[in-house]
């Protein structure tokens, strides 16, 4: 680590520069307020920096230090290593960047031990099995009741909420850092802030059930069982991604996953389309047909909504509402913000969808209601997303640093999380720590692979038009140019 301090201090560090390194944890202030300052600062110096990305960035960092302050009682110096690795971040030194990291990775390793005995020291008696919580009690349209207000949550419901949750919020950031080196191109719509929203809706369903969304796709690839590997790599167009690198950020599917949809809406009839499949084949399954709230005007949604109504499909649409229709809110998008209540003849329930056991509980209600053959239900889920609208809206122009922030200090959904199973005793802040520690070191390895991992070669790009079908010749650019199709 010592290796790692002589490199940075080698460094000019953007803002601050004489700022005194604390000698212990203890002193160190914390991530929310020694950044305004800064912050503002950089704002000046660099109008192109994504400010708030890296706010998150080191508050992350910050953590991580402070579990290897849990772990090895508070001896283990690390603020230093991380207010310069927030530094080099904004100045973007790459090369720096990769020292830090690997030296932060040695150090894992260094103290994992440490840290597995510790939990393992606690005999699993130790933990409560399971918690009973309070919910927010649902909104309801055509419905004489709707889900419980409470929820039972076991110790390994718990762990494995979380753990999913911390990685698609990992891997969000880790395509945010990928996108502005321009590894990730093209269009890239993040995730992050909505974790509970899919973690919630797939922990209810079955595997056999069907799930197809918008553009905004990568957390529900992820919960329906593709690895993180295969979603950076299709998002760096490499051979290894989930499809074969040629659909990137918009498009990925897998087994009853149907994406990742590109047009503004025309994913909601086609998953009525399934569901009527479902039915026609006799089925006791449903699908899971989401589309945003900047989506909730379309017209073709209101015909989805009649011809699922007429034959009872077996389809529970949902409305992800993050309050933005790209740069526009949805007040001055829309008549009447109560989006549960459009499917009109259609009975609808509104959800918070920042507390992943609130979306589970109602996607339980949902999904009974729909199997017991009363057909179709609507879902309003009242989320926030944390990026801009995509990649290329920096997300504060049209709403302020200061609601963003409110937001994520007050309705985390990770952190609400978080707080229930520690208060309740259904885990230790050491065993959150370790799973926080193995998801970085996953989401670094996947990383890596999807930024080595070739890129297919041109005489696939004809291939997987259709499925099951004997091979046949693509006309390419102009008539003489061929290529082969595969299924």
């Amino acid at each position: 680590m010592c290796c790692v301090i002589a490199a940075a201090d080698t460094m000019q560090a953007p803002v601050n520069d004489e700022r005194d390194i604390p000698s212990s944890w203890e002193d160190f202030p914390s991530p929310v307020a020694c950044l305004p300052g800064e912050i503002s600062d950089v704002r000046q110096r660099y109008p192109n920096q994504d400010v708030e990305s890296d706010e998150i960035f080191y508050k992350q960092l910050a953590e991580v230090s402070r579990s290897f302050a849990l772990v090895l009682g508070g001896d283990f110096n690390f603020p230093d290593v991380c207010w310069k690795y927030y530094a080099a971040e904004r100045q973007q030194s790459q090369r720096y960047l990769k020292c830090v990291e690997d030296n932060i990775l040695t150090q894992l390793g260094a103290v994992s031990e440490a840290s597995r005995v510790m939990v393992a020291s606690r005999n699993y008696a130790d933990f409560a099995s399971e918690a009973t919580f309070e919910i927010k009690k649902c909104d309801l349209h055509r419905l004489e009741e709707g889900p419980s207000t409470t929820a039972v949550m076991t110790r390994e419901e718990g762990l494995h909420y979380y753990k999913t949750m911390q990685t698609i919020r990992r891997m969000e950031l880790k395509s945010d850092q990928l996108y502005k080196q321009k590894i990730i191109r093209g269009f890239c719509h993040l995730y992050d802030g909505q974790e509970a929203c899919c973690v919630g809706l797939e922990v209810a369903i079955k595997p056999t059930d069907h799930v197809i969304t918008a553009y905004r796709a990568h957390g529900f690839t992820y919960a329906r069982g593709v690895p993180v590997r295969e979603i950076l790599a299709e998002l760096t167009g490499r051979k290894g991604g989930c499809v074969k690198g040629k659909g990137g950020s918009m498009h990925m599917y897998t087994k009853n996953f149907y994406g990742g949809n590109g047009i503004v809406g025309a994913q909601v009839p086609l998953g009525a389309g399934i569901a009527l499949a479902c039915k026609y084949f006799g089925k006791n399954e449903v699908c899971l047909t989401l589309y945003g709230d900047g989506a909730a005007n379309q017209g073709q949604i209101f015909e989805t909504y009649n011809m699922a109504a007429l034959w009872k499909l077996p389809c529970v649409f949902i409305c992800e509402n993050n309050r933005y229709g790209m740069g526009t809110s949805v007040e001055r998008a829309a008549a009447s913000t109560d989006y549960y209540k459009r499917g009109d003849f259609i009975p609808g329930l509104r959800v918070d969808g920042m507390d992943v056991l609130c979306v589970r509980e109602a996607a339980k209600f949902a999904t009974e209601y729909c199997r017991a053959g009363k057909g179709p239900i609507l879902m309003e889920l009242q989320t926030y997303r944390y990026h801009g609208h995509s990649m290329s809206d920096p997300g504060i122009s049209y709403r302020t640093r200061e609601e963003i922030q409110e937001v994520r200090s007050k309705s985390d959904p990770i952190t609400l999380l978080k707080d229930r199973m520690v208060n309740t005793n259904l885990a230790s802040i050491e065993e959150l720590k370790e799973i926080d520690v193995a998801v970085r070191k996953e989401i670094e390895e996947a990383a890596q692979f999807a930024t080595t991992d070739p890129e297919p070669p041109l005489e696939e790009l004809g291939n997987h038009i259709y499925f099951n079908e004997p091979p046949f010749e693509v006309r390419g650019p102009n008539q003489w140019i061929k290529y082969k199709s595969v299924s």
